[in-house]
């Protein structure tokens, strides 16, 4: 599976940016798509998932209420909408694959490269 990202930037805090991840090759082996940011001198965190079929949702409470994912199965492509953005969600963003797991936060096995996002005060 190959996964593409984009939608990354430099937007003002209180703003907004959609990334979205491509996933091409073997899709059929999808279970969820989650989303991962990493802060500079910061480790990896979990952002969001969603199921592949269902669509069931899971988010960091960090980001409840202003981040929702959402995904277009016939366009292999999951969605992050990034709402009221602040200084702290700067980070490079990556989309993962998941395989089959009841752990939302883990099992991951395919990444993306990244995407800056840049939040200005």
């Amino acid at each position: 599976v190959q996964l593409q990202a984009s939608g990354g930037g430099l937007v003002q805090a209180g703003g907004s940016l959609r990334l979205s991840c491509a996933a091409s090759g073997r899709t059929f082996s999808i279970d969820r798509m989650g989303w991962f940011r990493q802060a500079p001198g910061k480790e990896r965190e979990f952002v969001a998932a969603i199921r592949w079929s269902g669509g069931s949702t899971y988010l960091a409470d960090s980001v409840k209420g202003r981040f929702t994912i959402s995904r277009d199965n016939a366009k292999n492509t999951v969605y992050l909408q990034m709402n009221s953005l602040k200084p702290e969600d700067t980070a490079v963003y990556y989309c993962a694959k998941g395989y089959p797991s009841s752990n939302w936060l883990g099992g991951y096995d395919y990444w993306g490269q990244g995407t800056l996002v840049t939040v200005s005060s």
